[in-house]
């Protein structure tokens, strides 16, 4: 993967995904690690954000940084400005996923809705090695078109739709690794 210049470099977890720098997800990990260690609407979040964006910024001569590198980062600045209180709460897990339900509805094939849950399915237990709290499945009208083989939206296309929900919902509850896992399915 290439990290373009003033982009930020990817952030590789231990299993070897790639996931890209998210702002909002590292303020969010900051916040909640400031709040668990008595500070509340910490004031500093922001800037110390800011500061490691900044810093990620100019490392663009490596395309790929290890998380536990990035996570080191931020407790460092953390100890250097004086609240190494926070340090023990900073412990972020990798920013969210995001993957498209009509990638794995095109891989299956038009009218292959087996294929598709059971790629499906092995792409949701994959997760559970990324250590992710978060997953944004993305595609999910464009994908039940394409399984359906439909170029307008049919009452097929509902019921279908409705499926992919159920489905994905009970493979959430169904693994105790994975009920905690925050989805939203667009």
């Amino acid at each position: 993967m290439v990290a373009f210049k003033e982009e930020f470099p990817y952030l590789r977890c231990d299993s070897g995904q790639l996931f890209e720098f998210n702002q909002q997800w590292l303020h969010a990990a900051i916040t909640r690690a400031a709040a668990e260690a008595g500070y509340p609407k910490w004031w500093l979040t922001d800037h110390i954000t800011e500061s490691i964006a900044f810093y990620l910024r100019l490392r663009n001569d490596e395309p790929v940084v290890p998380f536990h590198q990035l996570s080191q980062t931020v407790r460092y600045v953390l100890n250097v400005i004086g609240y190494n209180e926070i340090v023990p709460y900073f412990s972020p897990s990798p920013p969210p996923i995001s993957f498209s339900l009509l990638d794995i509805a095109q891989e299956a094939g038009a009218g292959y809705e087996l294929a598709f849950f059971d790629r499906l399915e092995k792409r949701i237990t994959a997760l559970v090695k990324t250590g992710t709290d978060s997953l944004q499945l993305v595609g999910l009208q464009a994908c039940v078109k394409h399984l359906q083989g439909a170029k307008a939206w049919t009452r097929a296309c509902d019921a279908l739709r409705e499926e992919v929900i159920c489905f994905v919902r009970e493979k959430l509850a169904s693994n105790a690794e994975l009920r905690q896992l925050r989805c939203s399915v667009r």
